[in-house]
């Protein structure tokens, strides 16, 4: 039996495109979120940035890998139905934490977020993982934008670095280019949404965000999340996130004392 907030259709339209709308998912959850998203930037962790180059106007600050020092964050990946909703979209028996992201763009932010997938930077490979991007404010043109069935690409898109555009692996000739799918007649799927509405998307889902012109800020809490067979893989060079010092090989589950696993059915 799927989850009160699912329908078939949601699970559906997940394997088929890549990308689903849950409408409430983290709608109990919102003000305590709101709180550790200010923690958050106030005390940022090791991996925090700020996303603009020179000229741009407004503030991009994301983080991640912050949750089990953030008590809001851990509350919320615990006891919502997260974990469950993400068991039943990607028909998993187990779901483990990968890491959670936060991401702020101020009122005027020109930069945009850009197209990419996320499993190219990941040390983790599968088909059975989601990734939740719920905003914790009013969202309608600044809203994340997917590109429909991008997840069944044959080939991965290049991961880059967000600033200077360089290939993330430098000299890697296993991807393809990063396309443009407004120029190239893509489908892209986005909505209108509400404090905890979420999208939730495959990891090899090619996504993306357009600058925040609106009045109000924008604030999103995403966490990652892995299946049954989700498995640790090399790549040329560090991931994001690093994790240094693992000690994962090739082929292995994900460990357990720094991935735990959340739900089983």
């Amino acid at each position: 039996m799927l989850h009160p907030l699912l329908t078939q259709d949601h699970v559906d339209a997940y394997q088929r495109d890549g990308v689903v709308l849950i409408k409430g998912l983290l709608k109990d959850y919102v003000e305590p979120l709101r709180r550790g998203i200010e923690i958050n930037m106030s005390e940022p962790g090791t991996y925090a940035a700020e996303n603009l180059k020179t000229g741009d106007t407004g503030r991009f600050f994301d983080d991640y890998c912050n949750w089990n020092r953030i008590s809001e964050f851990e509350d919320a990946i615990r006891r919502s139905p997260m974990a469950e909703v993400a068991a039943d979209l990607m028909k998993s028996k187990s779901v483990q934490v990968f890491h959670d992201h936060v991401l702020v763009k101020e009122p005027g932010t020109s930069k945009a977020t850009p197209w990419h997938q996320d499993e190219p930077y990941y040390f983790v490979e599968g088909q059975q993982n989601v990734s939740f991007w719920a905003p914790m404010d009013p969202v309608k043109e600044a809203s994340l934008r997917c590109v429909a069935g991008s997840h069944l690409w044959e080939k991965p898109v290049l991961p880059t670095r967000w600033l200077s555009e360089e290939d993330f692996y430098a000299g890697e000739d296993i991807y393809m280019p990063v396309p443009d799918p407004d120029a190239e007649g893509m489908r892209i799927l986005e909505w209108e949404m509400e404090p905890g509405d979420a999208v939730a998307f495959h990891y090899k889902t090619l996504h993306g965000a357009r600058g925040n012109q609106a009045s109000s800020r924008r604030r999103a809490f995403s966490l990652r999340l892995v299946g049954d067979d989700a498995r640790y893989v090399e790549r040329a060079g560090p991931t994001s996130p690093p994790y240094p010092g693992h000690a994962m090989k090739a082929g292995e589950k994900l460990r357990e004392d720094w991935f735990p696993t959340i739900f089983t059915k």
